[in-house]
């Protein structure tokens, strides 16, 4: 999955984008409303992770023109004050979630799982294909009971696939969504992590659609 976070703290930014890249997310971090408005924009993500205090813009500014502009990819907001208030009008302006400051790393990576899950329709984390079991909460892939040991960019391609089960998923899209390194763009290495899959998890599984890309039934 591809994270936006938006956070004017230096510290706290770099903490949260390596924490977050350690659980196989792809982050990209900015330092101000105005960036962050910017690449919410021009670039697609999964969720959004919004301090409010900012320069430039702040969160409520941010979160209340991507709205407006009809963009409904998940927020969580980010605030140093616990206010009812606060919640209420991150809330009304269409946020899906609130964490307050300081927070744990483990809490905020959960809560982005979460989000996501039921921005995906799901409710719970676990998936089930045929004798395939996958649990987002623990990153844990099983084939007919037994533990199947995937590589991180293998679970982050399951994982993208998964997000738009039933659809077909491009190329483009995966690449975006799945790699920091713009060098691994035109490349074949998806091939090989999609190779990869289908030899772990059986060859069924992830199906292409020839000239278009994969999907999952």
């Amino acid at each position: 999955m591809r994270i936006l976070l938006v956070e004017d703290n230096d510290p706290l930014r770099m903490t949260v984008q390596e924490a977050l890249g350690e659980e196989g997310m792809t982050v990209d971090a900015v330092e101000n409303g105005e960036l962050g408005l910017y690449q919410a924009t021009e670039y697609a993500y999964d969720l959004i992770v919004l301090d409010v205090m900012m320069p430039k813009l702040d969160g409520w500014q941010v979160l209340s023109k991507l709205r407006e502009q009809g963009n409904q990819v998940p927020v969580i907001m980010l605030t140093a004050r616990d206010e009812v208030e606060d919640r209420v009008q991150g809330l009304d302006l269409g946020a899906d979630d609130y964490l307050v400051k300081p927070f744990r790393l483990a809490e905020l990576s959960a809560r982005i799982r979460s989000v996501i899950r039921r921005s995906r329709g799901n409710a719970t984390a676990v998936t089930v294909l045929g004798d395939v079991t996958v649990d987002a909460a623990k990153h844990e892939v099983s084939k007919a009971g037994k533990a199947v040991e995937l590589t991180a960019l293998e679970y982050k391609v399951l994982d993208s696939l998964l997000s738009k089960r039933g659809e077909v998923v491009s190329r483009s899209h995966l690449y975006l969504h799945l790699f920091s390194d713009e060098k691994e763009v035109g490349s074949n290495i998806l091939d090989v992590y999609i190779c990869n899959l289908r030899k772990k998890l059986g060859s069924q599984l992830v199906k292409t659609k020839r000239g278009a890309g994969y999907y999952i039934e």
